[in-house]
């Protein structure tokens, strides 16, 4: 159980949050990477003035001051039946603060259970760089700093009869709840 101390706790629900999957999840194990991005509402503090809202991706392509910079992109290995997978996430909150979270996650079916910890920064490569223009930037944590992370997900294919395919689920939207807080 996540409990929030002094630094407080959010939760929110993942409205719609799509996930692209490389390559597609079948009824056979195997390595595969994917990206997602979608918004945050609903989302409750323990802090007062905390936002309600906000966006979450990871493993996309941002652009930053007019620059673009690729994000980590998070793997695994599994099937429609069972994975489990790593990755690093940003959320972006409707005030302009930032919470990195590294995370894995262990999956049966449509469930999936996530646990991680909110890490300071995240440093992403550029992409195509001109002449001039800086290699990498770095995203740092700027709210929920030193917490954990804990939350239930539903993958949600849009034809999920395509796990008997060979080419599988390539995407799927995600919903559930995620708690951010410190153990006491």
């Amino acid at each position: 159980m996540v409990r929030p101390r002094s630094g407080g706790a959010v939760s929110g629900r993942d409205r719609y949050v799509g996930a692209n999957i490389t390559p597609g999840l079948n009824a056979n194990a195997q390595n595969f990477t994917y990206s997602f991005n979608g918004n945050l509402s609903g989302c409750q503090s323990t802090q007062s003035g905390a936002p309600t809202s906000g966006t979450v991706s990871a493993g996309e392509m941002v652009t930053i001051s007019g620059q673009q910079f690729q994000e980590a992109v998070p793997a695994g290995n599994g099937s429609c039946g069972n994975s489990t997978t790593s990755g690093t996430a940003t959320a972006t909150w409707s005030d302009g603060t930032q919470t990195v979270v590294q995370y894995s996650t262990t999956g049966a079916l449509a469930a999936v259970h996530l646990q991680g910890t909110v890490v300071s920064s995240l440093t992403l490569p550029a992409v195509n760089p001109q002449p001039g223009q800086p290699t990498s930037t770095t995203v740092s944590t700027t709210r929920y700093a030193r917490s954990s992370a804990l939350g239930v997900l539903a993958f949600q294919p849009p034809d999920p009869t395509a796990c008997n395919t060979p080419g599988g689920v390539t995407a799927a939207g995600i919903s559930g709840t995620i708690g951010l807080g410190n153990s006491s």
